[in-house]
């Protein structure tokens, strides 16, 4: 094509050019006299307004919930279910027909307002909810009668959720103190498949008979589950500008090797602390840990419950995160560790991919703002996929986590619960048994070597 100009004539012509400019002339005149009996409508319709009742009225003085400053206070990082290993675990695959699931999460930060998340991410096609409510938990499946809410979807008390969706509920207030105990029931009226779970809750659920027991005080329970299903955060309205970590993990992260129903994850007890700290400012911790996860691969068929690697799944479980801003990634022991196991050379990596994904993961999070920390890889010796060669690979990257390259700081778990004595292995009190994953006891001394000043506002480097 040639450079020629919008507007213009590559063939000028004088015969033409009048027939335009007569044309022209016409447009002009309809224009002017449209523009004129416009105003004169107006002018007329604005007589007949002051004279006539209103159609429409504004809204009434409410409070504007667009105003809010929210944060995330709960979360768990979504994936596709797994069917299960008898000797390992119970299938995260849940079949739903006219039942109610109370979910139960413990908040990080307080609030008056609370909304949940529901995600559908990995369905292939769209999952009803029938009703929803969120209360404070008394004990068990029972809840505390003057807390519970009925929640809506934009307005609807039921909401359709697409296949690969995510939908925020609408606030309800509700006095929401620090670590409460939350219970979230969700009611299945159609044959449903729970296919967006986090597989490893550590915290019993309780899913009930047939009926809507949504709005049930104390709701019966035909089986447990330790899944979380669909339900990925609760948010809150706080009254001031919040930090909010997010831990980005894998099992060591997620609790493995804690007391199930005793909130004694890393990130629990941080969370804690935090709580009791006097600085006055709020921190919520927002757990992102997937058991089996990894940096460079994602989980798949029986594996699923690894989820997608942490490259993959870093947008929607750090940077859609609600008001995110701080980072901890502690990734990288089933980089080594899993492809030696499935003796699987497709899947294995080098200490320098594994770095390049870190730096990776450090460098999206500073192009938001956020401020990134990492965590050294803990000792695995004795554990059912060690071999010496995963152990120098453990040190090169916990070397270069240290050197301060990429993260604006750096959490030393590895010698937090390493044995002194034998530090490629896991200090024995710290030991859940199986010598990768930490106990009680390992997972509060991790959370109380950390420097709490790390997560001001304001240092986002």
């Amino acid at each position: 094509m040639g450079s020629r100009a919008f507007g213009t004539s590559s063939r000028p012509d004088q015969g033409t050019t009048g027939v335009v400019q007569s044309r022209l002339s016409r447009r002009r005149l309809v224009a002017s006299a449209g523009a004129l009996a416009g105003v004169i409508l107006f002018n007329r319709g604005l007589a007949l307004a002051q004279e006539a009742t209103p159609v429409a009225t504004p809204f009434p003085a409410a409070r504007d919930w667009r105003a809010e400053q929210w944060a995330g206070t709960w979360a768990a990082a979504p994936h596709a279910p797994s069917p299960g290993f008898e000797e390992f675990m119970p299938s995260q695959i849940f079949e739903f027909a006219n039942q109610t699931m109370r979910q139960i999460v413990r908040a990080s930060v307080g609030g008056e307002l609370v909304r949940i998340r529901l995600s559908n991410a990995f369905g292939d096609k769209p999952l009803t909810i029938g009703a929803a409510h969120i209360a404070l938990r008394d004990e068990d499946a029972r809840i505390d009668s003057a807390s519970d809410r009925a929640l809506t979807f934009s307005g609807h008390p039921s909401i359709t959720i697409p296949a690969g969706a995510l939908v925020l509920s609408d606030p309800v207030p509700l006095a929401l103190p620090p670590l409460a105990e939350l219970a979230v029931s969700l009611y299945f009226p159609e044959p449903t498949t729970g296919t967006t779970v986090h597989g490893f809750s550590f915290q019993t659920n309780f899913i009930s008979p047939a009926g809507d027991f949504t709005a049930e005080i104390e709701m019966p329970v035909e089986s447990t589950a330790q899944t979380w299903v669909i339900l990925t955060g609760v948010d809150v309205a706080v009254a001031e500008p919040a930090s909010v970590v997010v831990p980005l993990g894998d099992s060591i992260t997620d609790g493995a090797g804690s007391t199930p129903d005793t909130n004694q994850r890393w990130p629990d007890l941080l969370a804690e602390r935090l709580t009791a700290s006097t600085a006055g400012q709020p921190v919520a911790v927002l757990n992102q840990g997937i058991g089996g996860n990894r940096l460079l691969h994602d989980g798949a068929g029986d594996f699923a419950f690894a989820g997608p690697s942490a490259l993959a799944r870093f947008d929607r479980d750090v940077l859609s995160q609600t008001g995110v801003t701080h980072l901890i990634v502690f990734e990288g022991i089933n980089d080594i560790g899993m492809p030696a196991m499935a003796q699987d050379d497709a899947e294995a990596v080098s200490a320098g991919e594994m770095i390049a994904a870190l730096r990776q993961l450090a460098e999206r999070a500073h192009e938001q703002g956020i401020v990134a920390i990492g965590a050294t890889i803990t000792p695995f010796e004795g554990a059912m996929y060690f071999t010496a060669e995963g152990e120098e690979m453990r040190q090169e990257v916990n070397a270069w986590i240290r050197d301060g390259s990429a993260f604006d700081a750096v959490l030393d778990f590895d010698v937090v619960v390493r044995d002194p004595n034998n530090p490629t292995s896991i200090l024995p009190d710290y030991d859940s048994g199986d010598h990768l994953h930490i106990n009680d006891a390992g997972y509060r001394a991790m959370a109380e070597s950390i420097d709490l000043s790390l997560f001001a506002l304001g240092d986002a480097g």
